[in-house]
């Protein structure tokens, strides 16, 4: 797969990234170079091999999914400008 200089500018484009005209032929090699090593990783064959998390053996580190009340509702709330009952307190924005 090749990238040609229309395509290098909509890439740009969705990515909101303003790209000088200097800059097209350049970042058109760089992303031919990318898409080529991609098809290379085509190449391998993967078949059997378990898919990992991590290069080396582990167990990941879990915890118990619990639903608690926090208890530290006093410490959230305690610098804000104004609460009531461990809420924060805002101005009425709508009428």
């Amino acid at each position: 797969m090749s990238v040609d200089e229309k395509t290098v500018r909509r890439i740009a484009h969705l990515a909101r990234i303003a790209v000088a005209d200097e800059d097209v032929a350049p970042l058109q090699g760089e992303l031919n170079a990318i898409l080529a090593f991609v098809e290379q990783l085509n190449e391998v064959d993967v078949e059997g091999v378990q898919p990992m998390t991590s290069v080396t053996p582990m167990t990941m580190k879990k915890r118990v999914d619990t639903v608690t009340e926090g208890g530290r509702a006093a410490d959230i709330v305690a610098n804000a400008p104004e609460t009531e009952d461990n809420y924060f307190l805002v101005p009425k924005v709508v009428e």
